[in-house]
């Protein structure tokens, strides 16, 4: 039985950099630095031959997002421009408490964002972003604590097992 989402996973070409950004300017807590080399087992569950990777667990609220530079084999570069449409997996998305704060915040330090906040459908703001590969972040605010889709909301069922 799946039991929940544990982490999402980051290819970066320079991992200090993406490690700053998810760590320093979003404030994610610095888990564990992780690697490997010579391991035919992290061969086996990445699918590749030769691999070796360096990295970092950031914890965020209920999950962990993982931040991987392939030291073998070489990846290819970040695809610039990727659409929040095109296939695949296209965004993290990160509940924050006050949507305009943290915007402001992140504008002022550079990071890139297709519009202000959003509101839409009564009950939420959100806002889309980029980290420093061009990877695609969401800022959701739920202005509703108890919406179906609000992590208060979430969190207060699981204390009343």
């Amino acid at each position: 039985m799946i039991r929940g989402m544990h982490h999402a996973g980051i290819s970066t070409p320079n991992l200090e950099r993406c490690l700053s950004f998810y760590r320093d300017l979003l404030g994610f807590q610095f888990a564990i630095e992780v690697d490997w080399a010579d391991s035919p087992q992290a061969d086996r569950i990445v699918g590749l031959v030769g691999s070796a990777a360096r990295g970092g667990w950031l914890k965020v609220g209920n999950t962990y997002i993982e931040v991987w530079e392939y030291l073998a084999p070489p990846g290819r570069p970040p695809v610039p421009d990727t659409r929040s449409c095109d296939a695949g997996i296209r965004h993290l998305c990160f509940d924050v408490l006050d949507i305009d704060a943290e915007y402001e915040r992140l504008r002022a330090a550079g990071v890139e964002f297709f519009s202000a906040p959003q509101s839409m459908y009564g009950f939420l703001r959100s806002v889309y972003g980029r980290d420093p590969d061009g990877n695609i972040f969401e800022l959701q605010e739920i202005l509703i604590r108890d919406h179906p889709q609000s992590l208060d909301r979430l969190e207060f069922l699981q204390n009343q097992r």
